[in-house]
This record gives C-alpha cells, structure tokens and sequence, in this order.
C-alpha cells in the first residue's frame, strides 16, 4: 500500500462508525460501481425474466434435494 493510502486509511480507522460508512460508499460510488438501488433493479429484472421463463416452459426446474445432493457429490460431503 502506498504511503498516503496508508495514512489516509489510518486516518479512517479514527472516524466514527458513521463517518466512515459515508467515506465507502463515496469511495464506492467514485469506482462507477453500481449503487444500491440498481443493484436491486438488476435483481428485480432478473426475477422477473426467470418466472417468465418457468412461466413459458423454457426452463427445467430442479428440485432443491437434488441441486444439493449433486452439490454433495461432486464436492464429496
């Protein structure tokens, strides 16, 4: 890590709770990265298209003890 990344993150350490939870989510925000509520909206289309799916037969749904019995399998649990 270099130098000033070091100290400011140690500056950091020294915030409130509160305050450093302001400084990551700007931090975050300043890597283009997608905020909360699109994140929801992607999950939100998501679901959406997947019922769609099971709505018009395109896909074939797996019982829940299966997945995690060929998890077990495969994983040797």
């Amino acid at each position: 890590m270099p130098v000033v990344a070091k100290k400011v993150f140690e500056e950091a350490l020294s915030l409130p709770a509160e305050a450093r939870v302001s400084l990551v989510e700007k931090l975050l925000t300043s890597l283009n990265s997608p905020t909360q509520p699109e994140i929801d909206r992607l999950w939100a289309e998501e679901t959406e298209r997947r019922i769609a799916q099971i709505d018009k037969g395109e896909v074939a749904l797996v019982p829940g003890k299966k997945v995690f019995s060929n998890i077990r399998k495969k994983y040797q649990r």
